[in-house]
Order: C-alpha cells, then structure tokens, then sequence
C-alpha cells in the first residue's frame, strides 16, 4: 500500500498566490491549481484544459495551466459534473434544477434536458461516463433518506434519453471499463462500487458488489464513496465525501483493481475529495476538494498531484 502523506502549504504566500488563480506548488509536488473554488466537482480534461464545475457558484471553470476562468454559468443550475460529447458539445448535471444542461463549444447555454423519453423526470442529476458508441451514461441521485430511487440514464449519439437502471440508494459516480463492457456506478449510500454488463444496445444487467467501501477502511468509520475513473491498465480511482471533518481516512482517494482488491491510497490535505480527472499521459490527477462541506460558500481547491 502506497500512502501519500498529508502536506501543508509552504508559505503564506504561496496560498495567497493561489487564491488569485494562480498555480502554487506545495511540498512533494502537490499543487493547488485554484485555492479559491467553491464546491468543485466533477471534472475533465479536454483539449488541453481541465473543466471543472464550482456547485457553489453555478458555475463552469477552466484551467489551461496558467489561469482559472469562467467558461459558463446559469444560476439556479447546481452544476455537479461537466463532460463535452462527441458532437462538440458539453453536458452538465444541474443538480439543483433537475435538467442535464446542454452548452455550446463557445459556452452559449442550449436547451437542457428534462426528462427521458417516456416522461420520466431527473431527480437529482450527479454524474457522467461516455460510452464507446458516442453515448453518455449519467446518474441521478434521488430523494436520498430511505428512498431507493436513484436512476441510471443512457444519452444516445441521437440524444434521445432512457433509463437503463433503477433502484440505486444515492446513485453517484459513473465509469465506463476500457472494453466498454461493464459500467462502474457508486452507490453512496450504501459505501459501495457496483458494476452493471453492458449491452449492445447500451442497456444494463447483471448488477454486482465490486466492493464495499467501508471494508476498505477496515469498519474504522463509514466511508461515503463518491467519484470513480478508470485509468488505462483497468484501476479503479474512487473519490469519497467525508460527513465529518475529523474521521479517518478523511481526503483518502482508494485505488483498486476489478476484483476489489486495495492497490494504494492517495491522500490529500483537505476532508473531502469527491472527484478528478486524469491527465492525457495519465502521469498527472486532477482533484475537486472541499475543506468546507456544510455551508456556503462551501471552500475547497483543484490540486494536482503526479499519479504513480
């Protein structure tokens, strides 16, 4: 097991570089790339610059390796993920508002989706994995509590909109394997990964536990899983939200294989790291981290730390 240890900025002057978008390097090559986010999540690395949504701000930021800047915005959307498609467009859960909303290469809103093709209303949009056939898998989380209404849907090539799988207790993060075969969806309030075949026709069957979250932390604490990737030898990155701010395994990201198996852990120095991205190389992870999670303007950084 390969832990990365938990750093302090260097200096005082570092964060305040930071906070005014400006990259700052931290102790063993840990940098925040944005000091000043609010609520990040759900990033991608596209045409050489990482998108990533700020929830706290309705907002969708970019970074091109020097600045921060806005690339859209629409209030009321509660942007929690972001992703472009293979028609040049970009897709963003509205958590808020219930629509996956649709935005121009140039950041131009377009018309969101609201519902699937039979009628069905999104509850909590969370989540997206492309597919290899130009489609988009997204989740939505639901109502939350006791009820078991968390949703799996397919974005065809078409854009026409199904549901593909149902009865998910808080359906979160999204990743598609390298053989498109199987679909990786977290289950947050069950501290768990499940997997789903995927079909030709993009359906979902066959639904399994990889793994339990909270048997990774050996039962210190509960573990509350959140984003998944997948590099390209098949590991499994799983991001979580810690719901205290002194918990073990606080900002712990867990790397796993297919089997479930803990390959490493990469800790970061703030309590929650729901989300990231890899580089194109792939020697490079982009982190969403908040140090604030339970009310405005919910603080938190972009890091980027090497991978490996």
């Amino acid at each position: 097991m390969i832990t990365r240890a938990i750093l302090r900025l260097t200096s005082l002057a570092c964060v305040l570089s930071c906070a005014t978008v400006l990259p700052c390097v931290a102790q063993n090559d840990i940098r925040v790339l944005n000091a000043d986010a609010s609520y990040p999540e759900g990033p991608v690395w596209h045409q050489g610059k990482l998108y990533y949504v700020e929830y706290g701000r309705n907002q969708i930021t970019t970074w091109d390796g020097k600045k921060n800047a806005v690339f859209s915005s629409e209030k009321g959307c509660g942007q929690s993920a972001v992703i472009p498609t293979a028609r040049g467009e970009f897709l963003t859960t509205c958590y808020d508002s219930g629509t996956v909303g649709r935005i121009a290469a140039d950041g131009k809103l377009l018309a969101p989706y609201s519902h699937d093709k039979d009628g069905r209303p999104f509850v909590g949009p969370n989540d997206f994995a492309l597919d290899q056939r130009g489609g988009v898998y997204f989740s939505t989380s639901g109502s939350h509590g006791d009820a078991i209404d968390g949703k799996v849907f397919y974005i065809a090539a078409d854009g026409t909109i199904s549901l593909k799988a149902d009865d998910v207790h808080n359906a979160n993060g999204l990743a598609v394997s390298k053989d498109g075969a199987i679909l990786y969806v977290v289950e947050t309030d069950e501290n768990r990964l499940l997997k789903f075949k995927i079909g030709a026709d993009a359906s979902l069957s066959d639904r399994r536990i990889v793994v339990s979250l909270d048997d990774l932390a050996h039962h210190k604490v509960h573990i509350w899983p959140d984003g998944v990737k997948i590099d390209s030898r098949g590991e499994i990155y799983i991001g979580q939200s810690a719901r205290d701010y002194k918990v073990p395994y606080a900002g712990v990201i867990f790397v796993i294989d297919a089997a479930g198996k803990l390959l490493r852990q990469i800790t970061l120095p703030s309590v929650q790291v729901p989300n990231f991205a890899f580089s194109p190389d792939e020697k490079t992870l982009y982190v969403t981290a908040l140090d604030q999670f339970d009310k405005p303007p919910y603080r938190g950084k972009i890091y980027s730390i090497p991978n490996r």
